[in-house]
């Protein structure tokens, strides 16, 4: 069984700005753990998924950190021991509507074939639409990848990253959250990256939610895809 891997936290690499940030909340901590598990007379298989993002807000610069590690078997074989952590600010120099956003992620990843990737870059970010409750955000820039894969190959390359993202939330109590990546490779042909993941959260308290979440990712350098359905809690607060 294939399952998703840490290259989805590049989907919250971009710092969150929405209206959930006041004029007097300076921080916001997200902590998500979800899992799946399937069981029968002859197969067994789990899936686990936790994840931390802290964020910082002062005026017109946001900083997120995001860690997170996924692991997983199937009928005692491993299938994930994923690991990334990624370091990102926005900026908001220009017209209310724009920001610029920079990024350094690094990622490991035994169900991609990547023994370690390196991803650094930045570029410019659009919100179509943001408001308290509805936020569409798109963003382009240049990502340096310097990797390494499980099979022994080293490369590095300039990326193009393209990025969809929105949140909205009904009647304070669904959330809807997506991110979805297109990174091509400006000089390797046929070398590009696709990830993309949605979120729907039913909150229980204003802090606590109940969470489904798919990802799906596809590393084309490696001839890897992966798709899974998670499910599990989130605790967000802001202060």
């Amino acid at each position: 069984m294939k399952l998703f891997v840490p290259l989805l936290l590049l989907c919250s690499c971009y710092a969150k700005s929405f209206a959930q940030y006041s004029d007097s909340t300076n921080y916001h901590i997200l902590l998500t753990s979800t899992g799946s598990i399937n069981r029968t007379n002859e197969d067994r298989a789990y899936l686990l998924n936790n994840a931390f993002n802290f964020g910082l807000k002062k005026k017109s610069f946001v900083l997120n950190s995001t860690s997170a590690w996924f692991y997983g078997k199937q009928n005692n074989n491993l299938t994930n021991n994923d690991f990334s952590t990624t370091l990102n600010f926005n900026l908001y120099k220009t017209f209310s509507h724009f920001n610029y956003w920079g990024l350094v992620n690094y990622n490991t990843s035994y169900s991609l074939k990547l023994k370690n990737q390196l991803l650094a870059g930045g570029g410019i970010a659009y919100s179509i639409l943001d408001k308290e409750n509805a936020y569409i955000n798109i963003s382009n820039g240049v990502l340096f990848d310097q990797s390494s894969l499980i099979v022994g190959d080293s490369y590095h390359t300039y990326r193009n990253s393209l990025r969809l993202q929105y949140h909205f939330i009904i009647k304070n109590l669904i959330t809807i959250d997506g991110n979805h990546f297109l990174q091509n490779s400006f000089s390797r042909k046929g070398d590009y990256i696709i990830r993309s993941s949605a979120t729907i959260g039913l909150k229980l308290r204003k802090w606590i939610s109940l969470t489904t979440a798919l990802n799906y990712n596809k590393l084309n350098i490696t001839s890897s895809e992966n798709l899974n359905l998670t499910y599990g809690l989130t605790l967000d607060k802001y202060f």
